[in-house]
Protein backbone atom coordinates (compact mmCIF):
# COMPACT_ATOMS: atom_id res chain seq x y z
CA UNK A 1 0.00 0.00 0.00
CA UNK A 2 1.09 3.61 -0.48
CA UNK A 3 2.70 5.90 1.76
CA UNK A 4 1.69 8.44 0.04
CA UNK A 5 -0.95 10.78 1.78
CA UNK A 6 -3.53 12.84 0.21
CA UNK A 7 -4.31 15.97 1.15
CA UNK A 8 -6.36 18.91 -0.18
CA UNK A 9 -5.88 22.70 0.06
CA UNK A 10 -8.13 25.84 -0.08
CA UNK A 11 -7.32 25.66 -3.80
CA UNK A 12 -9.59 22.92 -4.71
CA UNK A 13 -7.36 22.59 -7.93
CA UNK A 14 -4.77 21.72 -5.93
CA UNK A 15 -3.93 18.60 -4.32
CA UNK A 16 -0.80 17.87 -2.20
CA UNK A 17 1.05 14.38 -2.21
CA UNK A 18 2.52 13.89 1.32
CA UNK A 19 5.51 12.08 1.34
CA UNK A 20 7.04 10.28 4.84
CA UNK A 21 10.86 11.91 3.62
CA UNK A 22 11.97 14.83 2.68
CA UNK A 23 12.49 15.15 -1.06
CA UNK A 24 14.49 18.74 -0.92
CA UNK A 25 16.84 20.68 1.11
CA UNK A 26 15.14 23.48 1.98
CA UNK A 27 14.10 24.22 -1.88
CA UNK A 28 10.82 25.04 -4.01
CA UNK A 29 10.47 23.95 -7.69
CA UNK A 30 7.97 24.62 -10.05
CA UNK A 31 7.24 22.95 -13.27
CA UNK A 32 4.36 24.61 -15.25
CA UNK A 33 4.74 22.32 -18.58
CA UNK A 34 6.97 19.23 -19.74
CA UNK A 35 9.82 21.53 -20.75
CA UNK A 36 10.56 22.97 -18.02
CA UNK A 37 10.85 19.24 -16.08
CA UNK A 38 14.90 18.67 -17.13
CA UNK A 39 15.88 19.05 -13.51
CA UNK A 40 12.62 16.56 -12.02
CA UNK A 41 12.38 13.25 -14.20
CA UNK A 42 9.14 12.90 -11.90
CA UNK A 43 7.54 16.14 -12.71
CA UNK A 44 8.12 15.37 -16.73
CA UNK A 45 6.33 12.03 -15.96
CA UNK A 46 3.46 13.41 -14.16
CA UNK A 47 2.85 15.80 -17.07
CA UNK A 48 2.05 12.49 -18.78
CA UNK A 49 -1.39 12.99 -17.40
CA UNK A 50 -3.48 15.01 -19.57
CA UNK A 51 -4.89 16.43 -16.61
CA UNK A 52 -2.04 18.06 -14.86
CA UNK A 53 -1.40 21.73 -15.51
CA UNK A 54 1.73 22.82 -13.03
CA UNK A 55 3.35 20.48 -10.60
CA UNK A 56 5.49 21.69 -7.25
CA UNK A 57 7.82 19.94 -5.45
CA UNK A 58 8.36 21.50 -1.57
CA UNK A 59 9.95 20.17 1.60
CA UNK A 60 7.96 16.59 1.89
CA UNK A 61 5.28 17.05 -0.65
CA UNK A 62 4.36 16.93 -4.48
CA UNK A 63 1.47 19.50 -5.12
CA UNK A 64 -0.56 19.16 -8.18
CA UNK A 65 -2.71 22.08 -10.44
CA UNK A 66 -5.10 19.84 -12.83
CA UNK A 67 -7.05 21.44 -15.69
CA UNK A 68 -10.85 21.57 -14.85
CA UNK A 69 -11.28 18.11 -17.16
CA UNK A 70 -11.48 15.87 -14.31
CA UNK A 71 -12.61 16.24 -10.79
CA UNK A 72 -9.50 15.41 -8.11
CA UNK A 73 -11.82 12.66 -6.13
CA UNK A 74 -11.79 10.75 -9.55
CA UNK A 75 -7.99 10.58 -9.94
CA UNK A 76 -6.17 11.23 -6.68
CA UNK A 77 -5.97 8.08 -6.05
CA UNK A 78 -4.12 7.25 -9.31
CA UNK A 79 -1.82 10.02 -9.14
CA UNK A 80 -0.69 8.77 -5.84
CA UNK A 81 -0.26 5.38 -6.92
CA UNK A 82 1.53 6.60 -9.82
CA UNK A 83 4.21 8.59 -7.39
CA UNK A 84 4.81 5.43 -5.00
CA UNK A 85 5.71 3.38 -8.30
CA UNK A 86 8.07 5.65 -9.29
CA UNK A 87 9.45 5.84 -6.03
CA UNK A 88 9.44 1.73 -5.73
CA UNK A 89 11.78 1.57 -9.29
CA UNK A 90 14.42 3.77 -7.13
CA UNK A 91 14.05 6.75 -9.96
CA UNK A 92 15.50 10.19 -8.72
CA UNK A 93 12.63 13.14 -7.93
CA UNK A 94 15.48 15.46 -9.15
CA UNK A 95 18.46 15.57 -10.13
CA UNK A 96 20.91 18.22 -8.68
CA UNK A 97 21.83 21.53 -10.89
CA UNK A 98 25.08 21.43 -12.11
CA UNK A 99 25.21 24.86 -12.82
CA UNK A 100 25.75 27.51 -10.09
CA UNK A 101 24.06 26.00 -6.51
CA UNK A 102 23.35 30.20 -5.67
CA UNK A 103 21.28 30.90 -8.93
CA UNK A 104 18.24 32.02 -8.20
CA UNK A 105 15.29 29.69 -7.65
CA UNK A 106 11.56 30.92 -9.34
CA UNK A 107 9.10 32.09 -6.64
CA UNK A 108 6.15 29.78 -6.53
CA UNK A 109 3.00 31.87 -5.64
CA UNK A 110 -0.92 30.35 -5.82
CA UNK A 111 -4.18 31.76 -4.98
CA UNK A 112 -6.74 30.50 -2.91
CA UNK A 113 -9.87 31.21 -2.24
CA UNK A 114 -11.43 32.48 1.48
CA UNK A 115 -14.13 32.43 3.03
CA UNK A 116 -14.67 35.95 2.85
CA UNK A 117 -15.61 36.58 -0.78
CA UNK A 118 -14.13 39.89 -0.79
CA UNK A 119 -10.23 38.11 -0.15
CA UNK A 120 -8.01 36.02 -2.08
CA UNK A 121 -5.02 34.33 -0.11
CA UNK A 122 -1.33 34.38 -2.19
CA UNK A 123 0.43 31.52 -0.61
CA UNK A 124 4.31 31.86 -1.79
CA UNK A 125 7.10 29.16 -1.79
CA UNK A 126 9.33 31.21 1.00
CA UNK A 127 9.02 33.67 3.77
CA UNK A 128 7.73 36.90 3.55
CA UNK A 129 7.24 38.00 6.82
CA UNK A 130 8.63 36.98 10.71
CA UNK A 131 5.17 38.98 11.91
CA UNK A 132 1.94 39.46 10.39
CA UNK A 133 1.42 43.12 9.45
CA UNK A 134 -2.57 44.90 8.10
CA UNK A 135 -2.86 47.67 5.82
CA UNK A 136 -5.85 49.37 5.74
CA UNK A 137 -4.48 51.68 2.87
CA UNK A 138 -0.59 53.18 1.06
CA UNK A 139 -0.02 55.36 4.07
CA UNK A 140 -0.02 52.46 6.22
CA UNK A 141 2.13 50.22 4.30
CA UNK A 142 5.51 52.06 4.69
CA UNK A 143 7.06 48.96 5.96
CA UNK A 144 6.22 47.07 3.03
CA UNK A 145 7.18 47.87 -0.36
CA UNK A 146 4.89 44.79 -1.75
CA UNK A 147 1.97 46.24 -0.12
CA UNK A 148 3.12 50.02 -1.35
CA UNK A 149 3.35 48.22 -5.23
CA UNK A 150 -0.24 46.48 -4.63
CA UNK A 151 -2.13 49.62 -3.17
CA UNK A 152 -1.81 51.21 -6.59
CA UNK A 153 -3.71 48.48 -8.52
CA UNK A 154 -7.65 49.79 -8.52
CA UNK A 155 -9.25 47.16 -7.00
CA UNK A 156 -7.51 46.50 -3.78
CA UNK A 157 -8.52 47.85 -0.40
CA UNK A 158 -6.82 46.12 2.04
CA UNK A 159 -3.66 44.12 2.72
CA UNK A 160 -2.56 41.37 5.51
CA UNK A 161 0.73 39.80 5.27
CA UNK A 162 1.67 37.25 7.70
CA UNK A 163 3.96 34.54 7.69
CA UNK A 164 4.09 33.12 3.68
CA UNK A 165 1.07 34.78 2.02
CA UNK A 166 -0.48 37.56 1.02
CA UNK A 167 -4.62 38.10 1.83
CA UNK A 168 -5.82 40.86 -0.69
CA UNK A 169 -9.67 42.68 0.40
CA UNK A 170 -11.03 44.05 -3.40
CA UNK A 171 -13.09 46.80 -3.14
CA UNK A 172 -16.91 45.56 -3.98
CA UNK A 173 -17.13 47.02 -6.95
CA UNK A 174 -14.27 44.24 -8.57
CA UNK A 175 -14.79 40.94 -9.55
CA UNK A 176 -11.80 39.05 -8.45
CA UNK A 177 -12.52 36.62 -11.66
CA UNK A 178 -10.41 39.61 -13.96
CA UNK A 179 -7.34 39.76 -11.68
CA UNK A 180 -6.60 36.64 -9.43
CA UNK A 181 -4.25 35.83 -12.47
CA UNK A 182 -2.63 38.85 -12.82
CA UNK A 183 -2.26 39.76 -9.38
CA UNK A 184 -0.69 36.21 -8.87
CA UNK A 185 1.68 37.44 -11.45
CA UNK A 186 2.58 40.59 -10.41
CA UNK A 187 3.29 39.12 -6.60
CA UNK A 188 6.14 36.59 -8.08
CA UNK A 189 7.27 38.80 -10.33
CA UNK A 190 7.88 40.94 -7.56
CA UNK A 191 9.32 38.79 -5.18
CA UNK A 192 11.79 37.05 -8.03
CA UNK A 193 12.93 40.17 -8.58
CA UNK A 194 14.81 40.47 -4.97
CA UNK A 195 12.52 42.51 -3.65
CA UNK A 196 11.03 42.73 0.32
CA UNK A 197 7.25 41.72 0.98
CA UNK A 198 7.90 42.98 4.32
CA UNK A 199 11.04 45.31 5.65
CA UNK A 200 11.19 44.41 9.39
CA UNK A 201 13.35 47.03 10.08
CA UNK A 202 11.16 49.11 9.43
CA UNK A 203 8.93 47.24 11.74
CA UNK A 204 9.08 47.85 15.50
CA UNK A 205 11.59 45.41 17.03
CA UNK A 206 9.96 42.15 17.68
CA UNK A 207 12.07 41.11 19.79
CA UNK A 208 10.95 43.87 22.51
CA UNK A 209 7.00 43.60 21.22
CA UNK A 210 7.48 39.68 22.49
CA UNK A 211 8.82 40.59 25.63
CA UNK A 212 5.95 43.17 26.22
CA UNK A 213 3.66 40.38 24.99
CA UNK A 214 4.63 37.73 27.67
CA UNK A 215 4.65 40.28 30.42
CA UNK A 216 1.25 41.44 29.58
CA UNK A 217 0.48 37.76 29.62
CA UNK A 218 2.00 37.01 33.26
CA UNK A 219 -0.12 40.15 34.26
CA UNK A 220 -3.19 38.85 33.22
CA UNK A 221 -5.71 36.74 35.24
CA UNK A 222 -6.16 32.58 35.06
CA UNK A 223 -9.07 32.86 32.78
CA UNK A 224 -7.54 35.19 30.14
CA UNK A 225 -4.91 33.56 29.86
CA UNK A 226 -6.55 30.13 29.55
CA UNK A 227 -8.60 31.88 26.58
CA UNK A 228 -5.30 33.33 25.14
CA UNK A 229 -4.04 29.64 24.96
CA UNK A 230 -6.76 28.17 23.58
CA UNK A 231 -7.01 31.01 20.65
CA UNK A 232 -3.23 30.22 19.99
CA UNK A 233 -3.38 26.43 19.91
CA UNK A 234 -6.79 25.72 18.44
CA UNK A 235 -7.94 28.83 16.64
CA UNK A 236 -4.90 30.35 15.33
CA UNK A 237 -4.00 28.16 12.98
CA UNK A 238 -7.54 27.20 11.43
CA UNK A 239 -7.73 31.36 10.82
CA UNK A 240 -4.39 31.72 9.45
CA UNK A 241 -5.07 28.64 6.98
CA UNK A 242 -7.88 31.17 5.59
CA UNK A 243 -5.80 34.17 5.25
CA UNK A 244 -6.45 36.00 8.41
CA UNK A 245 -5.29 36.31 12.15
CA UNK A 246 -7.67 36.05 15.67
CA UNK A 247 -5.78 38.24 18.17
CA UNK A 248 -6.79 38.60 22.04
CA UNK A 249 -8.26 41.74 23.29
CA UNK A 250 -9.45 41.50 26.73
CA UNK A 251 -11.87 39.34 28.98
CA UNK A 252 -14.49 41.44 31.03
CA UNK A 253 -15.23 39.08 34.08
CA UNK A 254 -18.52 41.25 34.80
CA UNK A 255 -19.94 40.44 31.52
CA UNK A 256 -18.00 37.35 30.41
CA UNK A 257 -17.55 38.94 27.54
CA UNK A 258 -14.26 38.06 25.17
CA UNK A 259 -13.33 40.50 22.84
CA UNK A 260 -10.69 39.54 19.75
CA UNK A 261 -9.57 41.31 16.80
CA UNK A 262 -9.85 40.00 13.10
CA UNK A 263 -7.11 40.82 10.66
CA UNK A 264 -6.97 39.52 7.15
CA UNK A 265 -9.66 37.50 5.43
CA UNK A 266 -11.53 37.13 8.55
CA UNK A 267 -11.58 41.66 8.81
CA UNK A 268 -15.71 41.83 7.51
CA UNK A 269 -16.37 38.19 6.32
CA UNK A 270 -19.68 37.82 6.38
CA UNK A 271 -19.58 34.69 8.19
CA UNK A 272 -17.14 35.54 10.56
CA UNK A 273 -20.46 36.06 12.91
CA UNK A 274 -21.19 32.46 12.45
CA UNK A 275 -17.36 31.34 12.99
CA UNK A 276 -17.58 33.70 16.40
CA UNK A 277 -20.89 32.32 17.78
CA UNK A 278 -20.88 28.82 16.45
CA UNK A 279 -17.03 27.95 16.50
CA UNK A 280 -14.96 30.17 18.51
CA UNK A 281 -17.68 30.84 21.60
CA UNK A 282 -18.73 27.54 21.77
CA UNK A 283 -15.23 26.09 21.98
CA UNK A 284 -14.52 28.04 24.61
CA UNK A 285 -17.72 27.14 26.68
CA UNK A 286 -16.76 23.81 26.51
CA UNK A 287 -13.13 24.42 27.16
CA UNK A 288 -13.62 26.51 29.78
CA UNK A 289 -16.81 24.78 31.41
CA UNK A 290 -18.64 28.39 31.20
CA UNK A 291 -21.96 28.28 29.08
CA UNK A 292 -22.12 32.17 29.98
CA UNK A 293 -18.74 33.35 27.63
CA UNK A 294 -19.59 35.48 25.00
CA UNK A 295 -17.22 36.36 22.24
CA UNK A 296 -17.57 39.46 20.35
CA UNK A 297 -14.85 41.11 17.44
CA UNK A 298 -13.69 44.52 17.92
CA UNK A 299 -13.42 44.86 13.96
CA UNK A 300 -15.19 41.64 12.31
Amino acid sequence: MSQIKIQNTQNPTIVKFILPDFITKGENFEFKNIDETAQSPLAKELFYLPFVKTVYISNNFIAIEKFSIVEWEEVQDTVADHISNFLMKGKQILIESTTDSKKKQPITIYAESTPNPAVIKFVANKLLTKKGVEFKNIDEAKSSPLAQELFKLPFVKEIFIDENYVSISKYDSFDWNEFIQSTRGFIKEFLEKGNLAVEESLLLDTTEIEKQADVHFDSLDEKSQKIINILEEYVKPAVQADGGNIAFQNYNPNTNIVQVVLQGACSGCPSSTFTLKNGIENMLKQMLDDKAIIVEAINA
